[in-house]
């Protein structure tokens, strides 16, 4: 692993605490920023997003993604704990702490939209950062792709559906161009341009060109998770600084969920036998959250100031450091799965 890499989690902590500080001291710049949005997406975030994903784009071997109709297990696991238990347990653990734990402390209609907030994280599987998450486990990427397309293509139908399940209201509005529009920025243009650029490269099909080109390309990669850290901090530094306790109440259920459905996924991997570059995947795709997508309806249902649009603010600041752990916990685990111990 390259310097980055190998101290991922410290240039993220630092960059969470410059955007935490940049945000407090210039304000103004980073309402500007916020304001550079095309129906709820941020385009400074969907560009750096971009930089983020396209190098795991050019890994894309269209050529083997056939295969993958042969093991669809891992496939199946990454759909079950998306779509049948994660949505469910996100909405119980929000009822058992803000109904019950934590009552005495928030009013009944604040605890209301704290839970909303964190429904809405449930049942949006993630889309983007799993690219990277994939990347640092050494997952297959042919397969990683398959996996969120197929969750991407049910959570155009299924979004909905669930969210007003699980918040009790029949006239919830999905703004179906942020998902649209998310899906291409995220996924679909940095594919094409990742096809393109392998297609290029590798002509002669030795690899060589295109190996060192990925070589070349990881420490933008990195530098695009950074950046998205200190504009999505940065934009909500006046909220997050400005109530520390509900940060606080807000962050103890996402902990138990993220780690919770982390260990489910990896066990129910470990015992289906997946090899380790499918099951990685399979976990973090199940365990993170699409959270642009999640914000941004959080917004427009509840609005910008609501305990709802703070939950999902808040699913960012923990899923970023936890995952950075899981992603360390999955490769100094990789001989559970019969491969070789990551090396650093």
């Amino acid at each position: 692993m390259g310097l980055f890499e190998r101290y991922l989690s410290v240039w993220v902590g630092l960059c969470i605490v410059a955007g935490l500080a940049l945000g407090s001291f210039a304000p103004g710049l980073f309402h500007a920023i916020a304001a550079m949005e095309v129906a709820h997406v941020n385009l400074p975030v969907a560009l750096f997003i971009w930089v983020m994903i396209y190098p795991m784009m050019v890994q894309v071997d269209f050529s083997s993604i056939r295969d993958v109709g042969r093991k669809p297990k891992g496939l199946l696991l990454t759909l079950s704990v998306n779509w049948l238990i994660k949505p469910f347990t996100m909405a119980a653990l929000g009822w058992l702490f803000f109904r019950v734990v934590f009552a005495d402390l928030v009013d009944p209609q604040t605890a209301s939209e704290y839970i909303a907030g964190m429904i809405l994280l449930g049942v949006a599987p993630c889309t983007a950062m799993v690219f990277v998450w994939s990347h640092l486990t050494k997952g297959d990427p042919n397969y990683t792709l398959v996996q969120v397309s197929v969750n991407d293509i049910i959570m155009i139908f299924a979004f909905a559906p669930i969210a007003a399940f699980l918040l009790g209201v029949s006239d919830i509005t999905v703004p179906w161009d942020t998902l649209l529009l998310s899906v291409i920025l995220y996924v679909l243009l940095p594919l094409i341009a990742g096809i393109i650029t392998r297609r290029m490269l590798d002509k002669t099909d030795d690899h060589s060109r295109l190996t060192a080109f990925l070589a070349k390309l990881k420490p933008v990669s990195i530098a695009g998770l950074l950046a998205t850290v200190v504009l999505l901090f940065g934009f909500q530094a006046e909220t997050i600084l400005g109530n520390p306790l509900a940060i606080l109440l807000i962050a103890i259920p996402l902990l138990i969920q993220t780690y919770g459905i982390f260990a489910i996924s990896y066990g129910a991997a470990r015992y289906m036998r997946l090899p380790h570059n499918i099951a990685a995947p399979a976990c973090m795709i199940g365990t993170s959250n699409f959270f642009e997508l999640a914000v941004a309806v959080a917004i427009s249902l509840f609005g910008l100031n609501s305990g709802a649009a703070l939950a999902t603010v808040v699913g960012v600041l923990v899923e970023v450091p936890v995952m950075l752990s899981l992603v360390a916990f999955a490769n100094r685990t990789r001989h559970w799965f019969g491969d070789t111990p990551y090396e650093n």
